[in-house]
């Protein structure tokens, strides 16, 4: 392939499925600036790794979050190092007074409200979890959990439903909708 059609194969395949570098990048930067500088970040990666990109061996979206979710844990351990070593550690006394207050109103949360504590919940995940998160929501079988995540099937669901029984603890039941139980 000329490195002209490589190009085009490239951006057309980002184009296609930019939505989860975007969705990597929201996970795990906030701030407009950082997620947009993550969101370059993948690209670039994306971009440097495509010649290792082998459709005999997985589907190019697998390939793709495996290499946004690398690149996003890897700019997260990079923060919290810079954060470690310039700001004052975060109190986590203030989130659990909110998460108890939410607990004890759970009918008077609107959805918004619900989403919003929900989350609040997995941004205080460790990246692991929080990225066997964001594939859960975006349904992705655990077969392919596990093969992006590269860890066995049996250990995504216990993750998960691990995951699943903390809400309830932290911050009412009410938090949880919209997180299904069973399996993929």
């Amino acid at each position: 392939m000329t490195p002209r059609k490589r190009q085009q194969r490239f951006e057309a395949l980002l184009r296609e499925h930019q939505r989860i570098v975007y969705k990597v990048a929201g996970v795990y930067a906030h701030a407009g600036a950082d997620r947009e500088d993550l969101v370059q970040e993948i690209a670039e990666r994306l971009w440097r790794s495509f010649d290792s990109f082998d459709a005999r061996r997985a589907k190019f979206t697998t390939w793709m979050y495996r290499v946004a979710l690398n690149v996003a844990i890897s700019h997260l351990r990079s923060a919290k190092r810079y954060a470690a070593e310039h700001l004052e550690p975060l109190d986590d006394v203030h989130l659990d007074t909110v998460a108890d207050s939410i607990a004890a109103q759970p009918d008077a949360m609107d959805r918004e409200e619900r989403v919003t504590a929900l989350h609040a919940f997995i941004r205080r995940l460790d990246a692991l979890n929080r990225a066997l998160v964001l594939l859960y929501l975006e349904d992705r079988s655990y077969a392919e959990i596990a093969e992006v995540l590269g860890i066995s099937e049996t250990n995504v669901a216990t993750k998960l439903n691990r995951i699943k029984q903390k809400p309830r603890g932290q911050v009412g039941a009410a938090q949880t909708e919209g997180v299904g139980y069973g399996t993929r």
